[in-house]
């Protein structure tokens, strides 16, 4: 497992930094293109745009790995820390459950059974735009490739939370959320808010 965990931190890491470089590159050349030769490329906005959605997707994952979403803890912290943990274990299993369903809903019927009209999620809509075949607007690729970040980026956030409930269980981690960083920063710089 430890290894699968590696694997899939190098996997985040590699393909943030890539698209962080896309980014600035595609618009760097625009600037250049637009501003010192009267032209661009049409594509570019798309692709920028769909960059940056993708980054978001892995982002979010990535921010629970690394512990940077913020939230709210005023009430949980009025609790002793055993309940602190029970609060934090639901939270990380709020948000796998989340995933999943965002992933995909069909399974619900499985809990809730037939009456329940559970369909779709980022699974059923990537198969529907594989179907259908439709392209992105201004890019030559289809859109069922450029969207598949949906169930990618699903699953690596219901890992990253999986991992956050194991962490919690084991005692390695305190919340799924981070730390406070105003409280850090007024610790760190103490002295120099005396003077």
């Amino acid at each position: 497992m430890e290894r699968f965990s590696r694997l899939v931190n190098t996997f985040e890491e590699t393909v943030l930094t890539v698209l962080l470089a896309g980014m600035t590159l595609v618009t760097f050349s625009q600037v250049v293109a637009r501003y010192v030769f009267n032209t661009g490329a049409v594509w570019a906005l798309e692709l920028t745009t769909l960059m940056f959605a993708w980054m978001i997707l892995f982002g979010i994952s990535y921010g629970i790995k690394i512990g940077t979403h913020l939230g709210v803890d005023a009430f949980v912290n009025l609790f002793p820390k055993p309940a602190q943990r029970v609060f934090a274990l639901a939270a990380a299993s709020a948000c796998i459950v989340y995933a999943l369903i965002l992933f995909d809903a069909t399974w619900l019927k499985l809990l809730f059974g037939d009456d329940v009209n559970a369909r779709g999620g980022a699974l059923e809509y990537i198969r529907k735009m594989h179907k259908i075949g439709i392209e992105m607007e201004d890019l030559p690729l289809q859109r069922w490739i450029a969207y598949f970040i949906l169930p990618l980026g699903l699953l690596l956030f219901a890992f990253r939370c999986a991992q956050a409930v194991w962490q919690i269980v084991k005692g390695e981690r305190d919340a799924i959320i981070a730390g406070h960083e105003a409280e850090d920063l007024v610790a760190e710089h103490k002295d120099e808010l005396k003077d």
